[in-house]
């Protein structure tokens, strides 16, 4: 019986646990993170700035600080467990297979050497092109970003472009080899509000030109409704809930993600209808951590929410809760 590739998940992230040994001890940053991209889809990654969510991203890229240690889990990709594979696998595999957009493009892009360069060089590692081929090869993706003048734009360095610029060039360096998977940690950071559009624009197209699998990684919800299929919840180190963006915000289960829904604003929403999120994320170096990291936050907190194991409440439309007083 032949398999539908469509219905396979391409990502697939299970029970993900990490943790990172500092001065002033260990940090649980990850605790049995899961969740699963199809070919094609769109899927965000959404929660506040240090819930997990870059951390995640570098797993499955395989490019995690030193001082980081996977206590348990598995990341397969395209039937590959990537956090056993070889290290001439993983090279492989990232820039071929599975691509990064990172936050800040101007520390991300080599500030010694002009943009057409540095595509050219993922052209000559990962592209099957020739070194007389590449530098017309990386005009031409320049061009794919719409970047003006991309002939001329080629010699250009980081420090010459603007912030917006420098972004498309990172799609385009992202993009060179055609990617099975794109990341795209916060893309958007930094932009003005036009530019931001023009940006998340071109990454839609572009994925649905090539039928990519992508994972949006945003503290943004309003962004993630607007572009992905389905969104996934994240808070200290935690996926709280996962669900299709209609679903989501029509009925959300979890309680910190109806409070992120109430603090995200909308076309017409008032200022003071905006509810900011009462506390914050818990230190994560302690050693008591209860098993809903949301718990000291939440008004349906109870003792049941402090032991484990927490529960996950699946539902047949592709809806996880891991609560045990969802709404």
């Amino acid at each position: 019986m032949s398999v539908d590739r469509r219905a396979v998940p391409l990502l697939a992230i299970e029970d993900l646990s990490i943790e990172f040994r500092t001065r002033s001890g260990v940090v649980q940053a990850l605790d049995s993170v899961g969740f699963a991209i199809k070919r094609g889809e769109t899927m965000a990654l959404v929660g506040e700035s240090g819930s997990g969510k870059s951390v995640t991203a570098y797993a499955v890229m395989g490019i995690l600080d030193a001082a980081a240690r996977v206590t348990q889990g598995s990341i397969v990709f395209g039937g590959l467990e990537l956090l056993t594979a070889e290290p001439r696998v993983l090279d492989e595999v990232r820039g071929r297979e599975v691509a990064i957009i990172f936050q800040n493009p101007r520390t991300a892009l080599n500030p010694i050497r002009p943009i057409g360069r540095q595509i050219a060089d993922i052209l000559l590692r990962h592209g099957n092109v020739t070194a007389a081929q590449a530098p017309e090869r990386a005009v031409e993706m320049l061009a794919r970003v719409r970047i003006p003048d991309p002939k001329r734009r080629a010699a250009a360095y980081p420090f010459e472009l603007s912030g917006g610029m420098c972004q498309r060039v990172m799609i385009a360096l992202a993009l060179a080899c055609e990617p099975a998977l794109l990341i795209a940690d916060e893309p958007t950071t930094g932009l003005d509000i036009t530019t931001q559009a023009v940006i998340m624009d071109l990454i839609a197209e572009l994925a649905s030109a090539h039928n990519m699998a992508t994972l949006l990684i945003t503290h943004d919800l309003a962004l993630a409704a607007e572009y992905c299929d389905h969104i996934a919840v994240m808070h200290a180190g935690q996926i709280v809930e996962i669900a299709p963006k209609q679903q989501l915000f029509a009925s959300p289960r979890h309680p910190y993600t109806a409070k992120l829904i109430a603090a995200t604003p909308g076309d017409t929403t008032r200022l003071d209808a905006l509810a900011a999120i009462p506390g914050g994320l818990p230190d994560l170096r302690r050693v008591d951590l209860p098993a809903c990291r949301y718990s000291a936050r939440c008004e349906r907190q109870s003792d049941d929410c402090l032991v484990p194991p927490l529960p996950r409440h699946g539902h047949g439309d592709g809806r996880l809760v891991m609560c045990q007083h969802p709404l």
